[in-house]
């Protein structure tokens, strides 16, 4: 059988140390590399093209799930964290394990058994996770990552004047520029904090501190003005929501 190959990415060494450790002794499994952060993860992921990765998930600059994100076909994934609070986005990103450290050696080579099934057969439901540790608390978004060229781009959700939808993408307008994000205008309607954004439109979330005012377009059609100059249409729903919320 082929070796699987995999790397390790955790911003502690001990923890690194760890799975190399509980690993050297199981044949079938060569550690590639090991990276101490989300955008070193990213190179040597594109580099190595390996088969499998241990991802920590809370780490500085980067997190596991941004990470995540920007990769187009993503290895198998086991994560292994200290936080109990992400079960459900494992689950939703197809993971093969959640492991809580501290974990056990026997542990951890569950989780590599059911990653390399999953590997050989080519099936991602193989040994898909069905144990969640619990709803996790419902959480805001705090950043978003984007890749602007050949360079990763962080923009922090208080530098966003509005978001438009694009077909199965989400333009991100800021006053530094516009940048081009896959997902849904639904996501962001549910993790942005609906007390800094407000949807008016299906193609429109607007940050509210950049709104100047609300003006008639068309007989019972409105627009609504921002600070960076932009015009965008309101429909029934977010006139609605703007009048409720701000007071038009």
């Amino acid at each position: 059988m082929e070796t699987i190959q995999a790397i390790i990415i955790d911003d502690e060494e001990l923890a690194r140390t760890l799975i190399r450790n509980y690993l050297k002794d199981l044949p079938g499994v060569h550690i590639l590399a090991e990276c101490e952060n989300g955008f070193d993860g990213i190179k040597a992921i594109a580099e190595l093209k390996p088969d499998l990765v241990f991802l920590d998930i809370q780490m500085p600059k980067l997190n596991g799930f941004e990470m995540l994100e920007l990769l187009d076909n993503p290895p198998e994934i086991i994560f292994i964290t200290a936080h109990n609070d992400f079960a459900i986005h494992a689950f939703e990103k197809n993971a093969v394990d959640y492991l809580l450290k501290p974990y056990s050696r026997d542990r951890l080579i569950v989780a590599v058994q059911k990653a390399t099934e999953r590997i050989r057969s080519g099936n991602k439901e193989v040994g898909k996770i069905t144990h969640l540790v619990h709803q996790p608390l419902a959480e805001h978004l705090e950043r978003i990552v984007v890749k602007s060229g050949s360079k990763i781009k962080v923009i922090p959700v208080d530098k966003i004047n509005f978001l438009e939808a694009q077909d199965d993408y989400v333009m991100i307008i800021t006053d530094e520029g516009r940048y081009m994000k896959q997902g849904t205008m639904k996501y962001f309607e549910d993790h942005l904090d609906q007390a800094k954004f407000i949807r008016i439109h299906r193609s429109h979330i607007v940050r509210i501190d950049q709104v100047t005012h609300l003006e008639p377009y068309s007989k019972e059609n409105y627009v609504l003005k921002l600070k960076n100059g932009a015009t965008l249409k309101v429909s029934r729903s977010g006139l609605k929501s703007l009048k409720e919320r701000l007071n038009f």
